[in-house]
């Protein structure tokens, strides 16, 4: 190909932000990952503003560095964690336990108790076994109840694993109030990376329906769970922070009027996924045959290292060479011994002609679900390093 390789830093960072990664990463062995904090903090600060009135439950899951989760207990964030493990994590860092939603549907009874008895009183569920055993290891507990969405419009969609029809759901308002639990609210996840604003919509008039049906039988529900959804800065466009907002609020005014229940959101990837640049080398560039066209360049962070998000190609990174020329397209696979461990095969990255074994090649939007989403030890690959910028 004789196209010239372009690539739009800024849309996903400063060339002084930039620089400032590669200076700090020049030392290093790859593969590893660069959090700049200061983004983090930015991102926080662009969700509250755009909607002042929600609350604030960041998913631990999507990145629990220490440096990340200190910074938003001092800003006063509240948190969602999917285990007793990133529960004790989150505790020990400052996080007070009334500011904690244990936000799985799926949990032990031991870890019910557990998180109980360490003050957590907030519970998310969306089956009448763990209904039963949140009221006997939680009495008197706060639930809210998962509704089913099908994720049409995300990258990573959630649908079938998580929450219930809303006939099942009422049900289970209605039965959370005779285990003498607090029946509190809805929640919805309308998928990860969700480009579809109007899913909001659509799970939004659910919830509304299930609080007028409560009502009707003297339960007052007070809080609605927004859940996650929020873009990072992938290859394809997303509306703005601001647009997506607008259209929530417009939507939660259609239906609930100027008297809102309590919001809450629960970002992962919005806040995490733009803070993050995965660093990464060429180990191998091969071709199959004389005849095809593309070449293969094996990297020594793959699906297991960090990248498993590219599963069916789903997320797709913007990755940067700095290397210049004409580019020639590419399948990028990682380092295992494994042939699922291709990163793109159907959609070819365009790369650097000029690109060598032993270049780096820079994944941008990698901050969410990378390093605490990489293997303990397949084929001996150690787990992804992470490295925070704090200034």
């Amino acid at each position: 190909m004789e196209n010239e390789f372009q690539f739009d830093l800024e849309r996903y960072m400063s060339q002084k932000n930039f620089e400032r990664i590669k200076e700090f990463s020049q030392d290093k062995e790859t593969p590893f990952l660069v959090v700049d904090l200061k983004k983090v903090e930015e991102k926080y600060d662009e969700l509250l503003d755009s909607l002042p009135f929600a609350k604030i439950y960041y998913a631990v899951k999507a990145n629990p560095l220490e440096e990340v989760l200190r910074m938003l207990v001092r800003k006063g964030s509240c948190f969602d964690i999917a285990s007793v493990y990133e529960l004790d994590h989150i505790l020990s860092l400052g996080a007070s336990p009334d500011r904690v939603s244990y936000g799985n549907t799926i949990k032990k009874s031991r870890n019910i108790a557990y998180a109980y008895s360490k003050g957590v009183r907030l519970f998310a569920t969306d089956s009448e076994s763990d209904l039963r055993k949140i009221a006997k290891n939680a009495p008197g507990s706060r639930v809210f109840f998962r509704i089913l969405t099908d994720g049409s419009g995300a990258d990573w969609p959630l649908s079938r694993k998580f929450g219930a029809h809303p006939d099942t759901i009422f049900k289970l308002i209605l039965l959370a109030a005779k285990l003498g639990l607090e029946p509190y609210g809805i929640s919805f996840h309308v998928g990860s990376q969700q480009r579809d604003i109007g899913q909001w919509d659509n799970a939004i008039s659910t919830c509304k329906y299930l609080f007028d049906c409560a009502e009707a039988e003297g339960i007052s529900l007070k809080m609605l769970n927004l859940g996650g959804g929020f873009p990072a800065t992938y290859i394809s466009p997303t509306h703005e922070t601001s647009v997506y907002a607008a259209e929530i609020i417009r939507f939660l005014k259609e239906d609930f009027g100027e008297e809102l229940p309590e919001i809450i959101l629960e970002p992962g990837r919005f806040m995490a996924g733009d803070a993050g640049v995965l660093v990464t080398e060429v180990i191998l560039i091969s071709k199959k045959s004389e005849a095809n066209q593309y070449s293969w360049v094996y990297l020594d962070a793959g699906k297991f290292g960090g990248l498993i998000e590219t599963l069916d190609e789903s997320i797709k990174y913007p990755i940067y060479s700095e290397k210049t020329g004409p580019v020639q397209e590419t399948i990028l696979a990682g380092p295992t011994c494994d042939s699922m461990d291709i990163l793109y095969e159907n959609e070819k990255y365009a790369l650097p002609a000029s690109l060598e074994e032993g270049d780096r090649l820079y994944f941008f939007t990698t901050g969410a679900y990378t390093q605490t989403y990489s293997s303990v030890c397949f084929n001996g690959f150690p787990p992804l390093k992470a490295y925070v910028l704090e200034k």
